[in-house]
């Protein structure tokens, strides 16, 4: 049983320590709004220019002035602000994000990342990727392990364009949790009921396993 998209986001959650200022990227990373523990102090930032963004809407409830990066309708916190795009991608170049999560259509072995244009496609552009994959304190990728042909998604070198080189330290894709290392993908944690020889047959990239892999606990 591979991990739903919801519950990558909420293994993703558990990343997070009180303090952190947060920037969750379109897709998959979005959904970790849901999963932050009510006595934990996480504020989130979205690059449109919102400081304090908080879970999504309970239908009926939307405000269609209310929106993150992705044009998705959402809520705010007790004490949010609201800015130009200047002064978020100023946050964002100035370090001041401590975590960002990023969907990926690929990462390499190395934690290059692309995410962000498929040539031949249609694509809005880049957004705000480039600009945290180069300043964030800490990149966490939130991913599905193979494409819809079945094919690795992690990969010896990205066949996309890069957005960023060097950067990604974790991913949580629908099958584990691995380490970006020096030698390749760490393989921390499984999915429930996914064998290590699943997951080494579906990584294209370096991968280490080493000793007996637990099952992510959600």
């Amino acid at each position: 049983m591979s991990l739903t998209k919801e519950q990558i986001a909420q293994r993703i959650a558990k990343e997070l320590k009180s303090g952190y200022y947060v920037n969750l990227g379109i897709g998959i990373p979005t959904l970790v709004a849901n999963y932050i523990p009510k006595d934990m102090h996480v504020v989130l930032q979205s690059e449109n220019g919102l400081l304090g963004m908080g879970p999504f809407p309970y239908e009926g409830a939307e405000d269609p002035d209310l929106i993150n990066a992705g044009k998705q309708t959402i809520t705010t916190v007790p004490g949010s602000a609201f800015f130009d795009s200047a002064l978020s991608f100023g946050m964002i170049r100035a370090g001041k994000v401590d975590l960002t999560v990023l969907g990926a259509m690929e990462v390499s072995d190395s934690g290059d990342i692309a995410n962000w244009k498929i040539p031949g496609k249609m694509v809005k552009g880049m957004g705000g990727a480039m600009d945290l994959v180069a300043s964030a304190k800490n990149i966490i990728v939130a991913m599905m392990h193979t494409n819809p042909k079945g094919e690795s998604k992690l990969l010896p070198a990205c066949t996309l364009p890069i957005t960023g080189v060097r950067c990604v330290k974790k991913i949580v894709s629908d099958l584990a949790v691995l380490d970006v290392t020096p030698e390749g993908f760490k393989l921390l944690e499984r999915a429930p009921g996914v064998s290590v020889e699943e997951i080494v047959a579906k990584t294209a990239g370096k991968l280490v396993v080493e000793g007996e892999i637990p099952e992510i606990m959600l």
